[in-house]
Order: C-alpha cells, then sequence, then structure tokens
C-alpha cells in the first residue's frame, strides 16, 4: 500500500478523534444508567421508540453513520450480529448522530453518500441493512445524551434497560485481524443472566459532527470559493495527452460542457463539488468547454462565478469534429460528455448527457481505493 501526504492526513484527523475519547463534547452515558426516551424516524418509514423493543431481554443501539469508512468497515459484521442474535431476544437499532450538515466535502472522500435522512435511504437499501437505520441527526438530542464519540459507537441495555456495555464492536476494523469481539461478547454475557467481562472500551471512527461544526463548514466553503480559477486552451495533441492518463497514478474524471447547455449549467455546481471530495486523493478533475477559442472570456468569467478552482480547458482550434475523435472517439459528440478513466488509461465510467453522480462517486471510490486504500480495508 502507499500512502499519499492526503491520505496521512487524513489518518492523523482520525487518530485525533479517538483522543477525544478522553475530552468528548458531550460525556459519555453512564454505566448503569436508565436507557434515555426517544421518538426517531428511521429509513423503513417508522418511528421507533423503547417501546418497539419491550419484549427484548437486551437492547442494542449502534451509533452509526453514512460517510465515515470506518463506519462502512462495520456494517457486514453489524449485520451478521443481527442475524446471529435474531430470534434470540436481542433488539438491535442503528442511529446516525450527525448533523448532516457539519459534515465537510472533504470528509466524504472514501464514500458514496452524505449523511442525510434521505442518503440514510439509499444507503440502507444499497448495502442491505437487516436492522432499522433510525435518524437523530437534526436535533442529536439522543446522540447528546448519550455522548456519542465516534462512528461505530455501541451501548447495550439489559432487560430492566439499564446501560451495561458501551464501547466498540470489536478491536479491528479489519476483520481478519479481530481478536476480542466486545460486543458479542456482551450481549452472550447479558442473555446468560451474566456480568460482562468488559463492561467499556474505546471507540474509534470518525467523531461525531455536532451541529456547532456547522459554522466551521460554513467557513471552509467561503474558503475554497475564493480559491483561484484558471482556464488553458487545449487542441488535439493536448487533448489525446489529457485521455491517455499516462503516469499521473491518478483517477481522472473528464467533464465536456458548454455555457450554452443547459444540463451542463444545471449540474456544474454538483460537479464542482466532486472536486472538493476527492481532490485530496489521487483523484483529478478535469472540465473541457466544448466553446471556440474566442468564447474563452465568457468561459473564464463562468467558471469563475461557479468557484470552479480546477484543471479548466477549452476547446484550442476551430475544429470541433477533430478535437472531438481526440479526447473520446466513442463520444457522439452530445454534451454533456464525461470520461472517468484509470491510471492505467482504462475508462472505467462514461456517460453522456447528465450525470448519475451516485454511480459515479460509485465509481471513483473503489478506483481510488485501488491505489491508495482506507488504511482500515484490506488490500
Amino acid at each position: 500500500m502507499r500512502y499519499t501526504p492526503a491520505l496521512l492526513l487524513a489518518c492523523l484527523a482520525l487518530f485525533m478523534s479517538v483522543g477525544r475519547a478522553f475530552a468528548a463534547d458531550y460525556p459519555v452515558l453512564p454505566l448503569g444508567s436508565d436507557l434515555p426516551d426517544f421518538n426517531l424516524p428511521a429509513v423503513d418509514g417508522k418511528n421507533y421508540t423503547p417501546a418497539d423493543f419491550k419484549s427484548d431481554k437486551v437492547l442494542v443501539l449502534i451509533f452509526t453513520s453514512n460517510h465515515c469508512p470506518t463506519a462502512q468497515a462495520y456494517e457486514g459484521r453489524i449485520k451478521k450480529l443481527v442475524t446471529a442474535y435474531r430470534g434470540k431476544g436481542v433488539g438491535f437499532l442503528a442511529i446516525n448522530p450527525n448533523h448532516a450538515d457539519a459534515v465537510r466535502l472533504d470528509e466524504m472522500a472514501y464514500t458514496d453518500l452524505g449523511d442525510t435522512f434521505e442518503e440514510m435511504k439509499i444507503r440502507s437499501e444499497y448495502a442491505g441493512f437487516n436492522f432499522p437505520f433510525a435518524d437523530d441527526g437534526p436535533t442529536q438530542a439522543l446522540s447528546m445524551k448519550f455522548g456519542v464519540i465516534a462512528t461505530p459507537h455501541v451501548f447495550i441495555f439489559d432487560q430492566q434497560r439499564k446501560l451495561r456495555f458501551q464501547g466498540r464492536i470489536d478491536d479491528s476494523e479489519r476483520e481478519d485481524l479481530v481478536k476480542h469481539r466486545d460486543t458479542a461478547n456482551a450481549i452472550e454475557a447479558l442473555l446468560a443472566g451474566k456480568e460482562p467481562a468488559v463492561t467499556t472500551t474505546r471507540v474509534f471512527g470518525c467523531s461525531t459532527k455536532w451541529a456547532d461544526k456547522v459554522a466551521d463548514n460554513k467557513r471552509w466553503r467561503e474558503k475554497v470559493r475564493n480559491e483561484p480559477v484558471s482556464l488553458e486552451r487545449a487542441d488535439a495533441a493536448a487533448l489525446r495527452e489529457l485521455r491517455a492518463n499516462a503516469g499521473t497514478g491518478k483517477v481522472r474524471m473528464i467533464n465536456v460542457w458548454a455555457t450554452w447547455c443547459g444540463p451542463c449549467v444545471s449540474e456544474f455546481d454538483e460537479l464542482v463539488e466532486q472536486n472538493l471530495i476527492f481532490r485530496q486523493r489521487d483523484f483529478e478533475l478535469v472540465t473541457l468547454a466544448a466553446q471556440f477559442p474566442d468564447e474563452e472570456a465568457k468561459v473564464l468569467k463562468f467558471l469563475q462565478k461557479k468557484h470552479a478552482s480546477t484543471r479548466n480547458l477549452i476547446f484550442g482550434s476551430t475544429d470541433k469534429y477533430a478535437l472531438v475523435e481526440a479526447l473520446d472517439p466513442e463520444w457522439n459528440g452530445a454534451l454533456p460528455h464525461t470520461l472517468l478513466i484509470d491510471p492505467e488509461g482504462k475508462v472505467i465510467y462514461r456517460q453522456t448527457g447528465s450525470i448519475d453522480f451516485l454511480a459515479l462517486r460509485r465509481a471513483i471510490v473503489p478506483a481510488l481505493n485501488a491505489i491508495t486504500p482506507w488504511p482500515g480495508l484490506s488490500e
């Protein structure tokens, strides 16, 4: 595995979130505490309260999230836990603690989805969750009571709904390295009427995104809006080189657009966001205006208005058909047109017409992980 400076910075930020376990924004709910009341909407259309689990001997609440790669690494294991204890008197409820607007775009470089309720629905269906997934993000009232440190963070209550365990699912993001299955062990002990051998552990993952971080997000957005925007011409040779993507070591996305193209303009803000999400990794977004060279000033003005601090190109000659052929012989010339190219020059996503950004991100993330995997994931 090769670690880039950006990846190492991301790891450092994650370790810092672990350190905050000792100085959390809200104190962690003490062992022996009663289960706090709640009434939370879930992706299945229901609202969940403690009464929904009244027949269960053990109740497991798992605070988790969409955007966090550590949380994603545990999704399969959560599903296995639910399957293993289904019908044995154990209830499970997953809860998103994050305020969606507090998640910065550059914190989403390892995910296809953020933490909005609509995105929770998509994630639950896509990943085949076999447990209810509820949202506390808008108010975070329950998460504050629990003092959720990071995702995932587990709280287990006995039949009297007293807190008997809080901490991690197990001791490694990589399942093949797991030695201590703390959550499963605690469940087994409580089902047997015993005290869990381990009642508290540290947690490891992405720090809870409290609502007070929304202001920080806005300041960051303003900072990136002030980044310089430039534009350069590209002839046929430059476009062939761009398409080959040789020697960059990056996943390159090329979006061909025009100021007079309605679909291009309507999706441009979201296009720029993809750059802000993934640029800390081995990723490059190149915009290519399919317009005549003498329209350069008009194109640059549009790019500046959209704060497109990407690599921006414009057709460098008046022979548009030659330029189309140089960039992508399979392209019929319709706009917008998007290519995603891996470091070997292979096209892994091609779309003529409006971009399906979710499908695009689901192509980008695995391609980037093939270059520099998240340290918690097996190669």
